[in-house]
C-alpha cells in the first residue's frame, strides 16, 4: 500500500540542520506512527512521502515555510519578572501564555536584569529541516482514527473526545 490521505504511516527518522548537527531521531526508539493528512506531522514531510511504501526511504529537505514557519521575531518578548509574583521563572521554562489569539506556548530563553526573555516561535522555526526517513509500515486507517484525527494503538487512544 502507497501512503496517501487517510493512511496510518510508521516511520523511523533521522533529522538533521544544514549544518549536519542531528536534531532529533527515532532509530533507538519506537518508529513515529501518524495519520497521513491530518496534519500530525509538519506539510514538507508529509509531501515527501505520498505515494511512497513500506521499506522505500526518503530523504528530503525541508525549507521552514514547510516545517514549523518562519521566526517571527515579533513572537519575542521581553517581560518583566514582577508579573510572575512568587514563580520565578528559569531559562528552558515552558508554559501557556494568553495573547488575544488564543494561548500561545512560550519558553523563557533568558534572564536579563529584571526581564524574563520569552519566545513564542517553535524551537525549529525558521530552520531548514534534513530528515532521512524509512517508512516501516503503511495501513488504512480505521473510522475512529479517522474521527478523532491521530492513530490509535490496539487498545485504542487512551482518552476520550
Amino acid at each position: 500500500m502507497n501512503i496517501a490521505i487517510k493512511s496510518v504511516v510508521s516511520i523511523h527518522y533521522t533529522l538533521t540542520g544544514e549544518d549536519g548537527k542531528e536534531l532529533d531521531s527515532s532509530t533507538d526508539r519506537e518508529p513515529l506512527v501518524y495519520l497521513h493528512g491530518a496534519g500530525n506531522i509538519i506539510k514538507g514531510l508529509e509531501l515527501a512521502l505520498i505515494g511512497k511504501t513500506v521499506g522505500d526511504r526518503v530523504q528530503a529537505t525541508i525549507q521552514a515555510e514547510d516545517g514549523y514557519g518562519e521566526y517571527i521575531e515579533e513572537l519575542v518578548q521581553h517581560v518583566p519578572l514582577s508579573v510572575f509574583k512568587d514563580d520565578i521563572p528559569e531559562v528552558g521554562m515552558r508554559f501557556s501564555a494568553k495573547t488575544p489569539e488564543g494561548p500561545l506556548s512560550v519558553a523563557v530563553t533568558a534572564i536579563i536584569g529584571d526581564e524574563a526573555v520569552l519566545n513564542g516561535n517553535h524551537p525549529l522555526a525558521g530552520k531548514v529541516l534534513i530528515f532521512d526517513v524509512t517508512i516501516t509500515d503503511v495501513r488504512e486507517a480505521t473510522e475512529a482514527e479517522l474521527t478523532h484525527g491521530h492513530p490509535h494503538d490496539a487498545g485504542g487512544c487512551g482518552h476520550h473526545h
